[in-house]
């Protein structure tokens, strides 16, 4: 049996966190763009933060597991 929850909720956030996808962090205008398919270097940064903040409490703090 394999855990696949790691790769499943670390491809999900991927796609989800993507700058510009969705939201972006900071907007061009305004703290929060939607979905304006621009990104900066900050913007890069902020989500790369939030991605391994979520990644550690998906993982690490709730311990989640799927096996299959």
């Amino acid at each position: 049996m394999h855990d696949w929850a790691a790769p499943i909720i670390a491809a999900a956030l991927f796609m989800l966190l993507s700058p510009g996808l969705i939201f972006q962090l900071p907007g061009e205008h305004t703290s929060i763009g939607f979905m304006n398919m621009k990104t900066s270097v900050v913007s890069m940064f902020l989500h790369t933060v939030v991605y391994g903040l979520l990644l550690i409490l998906f993982l690490v703090a709730l311990d989640i597991h799927m096996y299959a």
